[in-house]
Order: C-alpha cells, then structure tokens, then sequence
C-alpha cells in the first residue's frame, strides 16, 4: 500500500491544521498500538505551541514544531526519557529574550530531550569589543517555528514519519533551512532524525550545529555511566579538570554545582559509524546515539548535576563544532562551509534500551570500537578545542 500524508502546517498554502488524531483504523494494513496526535497548548507559556506525539506500539515521543522541530520528552515501556528543567516547557519563542545582553536568554526556554544549536551560530555568548551582543547562546534555530509540517504513515515500510521545515533567515545576514525527518517503525525503540542543511543564499556561509540531547532521571541518576569510545578527549576548562578521573560518572545533586564540561574526538568504525551510551548504575537501562564522525566531527559531555529542583540533568552532544564561541571556531577550522545553494546532511538515532541485555550489547558494541583505538586523554584544557579560561 502506498504511503499515506497529512499537512499540519503549510504557510505557502495557508493550510494550519489545529488537532489531528491518526491511527490504525485511518491506514490500512497497519498494526494496532500506533497513533499521531497533534495538538495546540493553551495557557502560560505554552500558549500557542504545537506538540505532535508520535506512538509506534513500543515508544512515545513528543516533537515541537514551534520550537524548531525539537525533541521535548518521551517514554519507552516503564522509562521516562528526558529531563525535568526548572522552566515549565515546552515554551513558546515569544517568551525566550534571546536578545537579553548577557546573550543567556535562550536558557530561558530550555527543557528538551532534544534541541538543535545553531544553524549560523552555537556555543557560548559571542560579543564585539564594545560589549554588545554578536551571537546569543547556542543560536536562534530552537526558538523558531515551523513553516511546513506533514505527516506521513508507510504501511510497506511500517514506518512513521513527521517532517519539518524550519528556515532561520534574514536580510543582509544568513539564510538557512533546515529540513528534518523523524522516522521510527512500528514497534521499535528507536528513532532516526535525518536533517538537511540547506544554504539558500547565493552568498557562502559557516554553518554550525549541535545536537543538545538531555538527560535527567530516572536515567539520570548517582552511579550512572556514561559509556563513550574515546579517540582523544580533553576538559573544556579548569573547573572541568577538577573532575577528569570521574568524567564518566554521575554524582548525587549537590546545591551550587557548577557545570562541567568535556570534548571528545571519538573512535568509530572504518565507515565512521560509532556509538555513546548514557545507562543507569546496574546496566538495566539506558539511551544511546548513533551517528558518524564524517557527519559529526565533534562531541561534547555536559554535566550538571545541580539539585533537582534546579536542573539534574547531562547532555550528550554531538555536533559539527564545539559549542565555544562562533569566532573561535571558525578560527580552528570547525563548522561546515556552504556554498550558495549547497547542503549539508546529517543523521542521528537515538535508542532506548529497557533490559540488561539490549544495555550489555550496545556497551559491548562501544568496547569493540574502543579496543580499536588507544585513547589519548588529556586532563587539563587544550588550545585548540578551548579558549583560554
């Protein structure tokens, strides 16, 4: 059977579609447990944001089109994936001051599984020698909405897929695109996110992404592990190097805990595939990534393990740059050139392991790829990945 699509949102064709609710009975020759609803929240602010929650019989998700596509939380069997922020998401763009002059306003609106970073710019606040704001934190791509949105349910593939179209543009600047696919099939614990980068200008550009994928309990907890091949890692800063023999594992919250942070080049296989884990103490659960170092050069482990009422959680980062400065970057050679017209693809999937053995197997998986590489560990700060603290 051919696959079947539904528009939610299409500005050229003015086409807004405020609730939806899909499942088996509207496509035929597809197992029973799936559904698609999209809906718009109301109230706070949430006012006006559009969630879709996409359920394939084994994992929930809930994708944001008005927050730049993002990945806001979700839920395989008894495991809640995700994190719980101090801000009560998913929050709408109107109320994210990413102009405020510290350039630390988009921490206002931060509360998902998953958010981009980026396109023109990520990293740390960015400002001229006057002191004015260049580049706020991590880009303006997870703060703007959506232009077109469909749906579309594979009944041959027995797959789902929801698309995207987020453009970040604007005169006498970058005019960039990204288009997005979430795809997961029925019954799985995993789902893949295909992105394109597009430059719709005639003019080059830098490109820049990261993908900031945040974890909390219950995955997050004191003993948890994060399970990474290492080709060469180094701490961001000094106050990262404090913590370099326990880099990899989670402590309990503590009041005032300031972030720590950690760069890798990882080892991958000869095609460049490769794998990170983040699992709980026992090995019973965990969540991990895939991607390929081709695609997305660089990683980053964020630990901030404050008390939880101010935002327990880590970051697993994969990105095409390291989320210092803009300049810093491109002086080093990171980022993506484009040329007018050109594109960029990039893909990440992430999977839920919900036993122990799904847990031994993707762990043992990163060990093969380890025991193929000698890691180099640096534990104070290097020159070319971080600026002077």
């Amino acid at each position: 059977m051919a696959e079947k699509k539904w528009t939610l949102t299409d500005i050229d064709r003015e086409i807004y579609t405020d609730q939806l609710v899909l499942g088996p009975d509207d496509v035929a020759e597809t197992p029973d447990g799936w559904r698609v609803v999209k809906q718009t929240l109301r109230g706070g602010l949430r006012d006006n944001v559009d969630v879709v929650a996409i359920q394939n019989g084994a994992l929930q998700l809930v994708v944001v089109p008005t927050r730049g596509m993002g990945l806001w939380r979700g839920k395989c069997e008894h495991l809640e994936i995700g994190w719980q922020s101090p801000v009560r998401g998913p929050v709408h763009p109107q109320f994210v001051p990413l102009a405020q002059p510290d350039g630390l306003g988009w921490l206002a609106g931060f509360d998902e599984l998953l958010c981009r970073c980026g396109i023109e710019s990520n990293g740390a606040p960015e400002f001229d020698e006057q002191g004015r704001l260049m580049h706020g934190l991590h880009g303006r791509i997870a703060n703007l909405p959506a232009s077109q949105v469909e749906v579309a349910i594979d009944a041959a593939a027995g797959e789902i897929r929801l698309s995207g179209i987020v453009d970040e543009a604007r005169l006498f600047g970058a005019k960039l695109r990204l288009i997005t696919t979430y795809a997961t099939r029925f019954g799985s614990k995993q789902i893949t996110i295909r992105d394109q980068i597009v430059n719709l200008s005639a003019e080059p550009v830098d490109a820049m992404l990261l993908y900031h994928v945040n974890f909390g309990p219950p995955l997050l907890v004191p003993g948890s592990r994060a399970v990474i091949p290492i080709k060469t890692m180094a701490p961001v800063n000094s106050r990262a190097a404090e913590g370099i023999d326990r880099w990899d594992v989670y402590e309990d919250g503590q009041p005032g805990f300031v972030e720590q942070c950690y760069f890798f080049q990882l080892a991958s296989d000869p095609s460049g595939n490769t794998r990170v884990m983040l699992r709980d103490e026992e090995g019973h659960a965990a969540v991990s990534l895939c991607f390929n170092v081709q695609q997305l050069p660089c990683f980053t482990i964020w630990k901030n393990t404050q008390m939880p009422p101010d935002g327990y959680v880590t970051g697993l980062e994969p990105g095409i740059n390291f989320p210092t400065t803009r300049s810093f970057e491109t002086q080093h050679g990171r980022g993506r050139h484009l040329e007018g017209g050109q594109q960029l693809d990039l893909n990440l999937t992430i999977q839920v392991h919900t036993d122990a053995r799904s847990v031994a197997e993707a762990e043992a998986e990163i060990q093969r790829l380890q025991q193929a590489v000698a890691p180099t560990i640096h534990r104070q700060p290097i020159p070319e990945w971080s600026p002077a603290d």
